[in-house]
């Protein structure tokens, strides 16, 4: 493994609100910056308002409750995600095991080198969601959007269960991720080939011979 650069930087704001939606984005980014550097805690309006260089009362007329500022910040966690592995770069369906692994290697690696700011924003959201109901059903709703385009790839690369597969795949993932980005690993990170070994481990054992990985 790779050694990884020590500590965890927060996730950087724009540069300016030229928009209605760059200012909310700029608030998203504040607030997940917020919830790196200082916890759910140092989650506040005026500490949003100050990360992210707005006027005071900023944060307060986008989101005025507590819940709003969460959901607010869920929203900005998914857009940003969503980031880390581009359109493109996902397989199609019918491209293989191959292409699906590169993928999801691709993406691992990402996040554990570029984006570990992101992994602990969500894990700060996800606890947050297990203690407020209604941001769990936000939170569980902003999260399929990673789940069903996964469950798809899973049904396109020949699995006679692809939710309970895709579902294998995301919890490798996440327990990896922790572990790199919070938990006993975290100063070392997988190499991108050590990632891809990992997935078509994985993915042999789920498909047998339907997997077709090029190792």
């Amino acid at each position: 493994m790779s050694r990884a650069t020590a500590g965890t930087p927060a996730p950087e704001s724009p540069a300016s609100p030229a928009s209605p939606a760059s200012r909310a984005e700029r608030i998203g980014d504040a607030a997940l910056a917020l919830l790196v550097e200082r916890g759910m805690r140092g989650l506040t309006h005026r500490a949003v308002d100050e990360r992210a260089g707005l006027p005071q009362g900023s944060t307060s007329n986008h989101a005025r409750t507590r819940q709003a500022l969460l959901e607010t910040a869920v929203r900005r966690q998914v857009q940003r995600e969503a980031e880390v592995l581009t359109p493109h770069e996902l397989p199609g369906p019918g491209s293989g095991g191959e292409a699906l692994v590169d993928a999801l290697a691709l993406a691992l690696h990402r996040y554990l080198t570029d984006h570990r700011s992101l992994l602990v924003s969500r894990y700060e959201l996800a606890l947050e969601a297990t203690r407020r109901p209604e941001l769990r059903s936000f939170f569980d709703t902003a999260g399929a959007t990673f789940h069903t385009p996964l469950i798809a790839m899973m049904t396109a690369a020949g699995s006679p269960e692809p939710e309970r597969h895709a579902l294998s795949l995301i919890a490798w993932s996440e327990g990896l991720m922790f572990s790199c980005a919070a938990g006993s690993f975290h100063a070392a990170v997988p190499s991108r080939a050590e990632l891809r070994t990992g997935f078509d481990e994985l993915l042999r054992g789920m498909l047998g011979d339907r997997a077709d990985t090029g190792e």
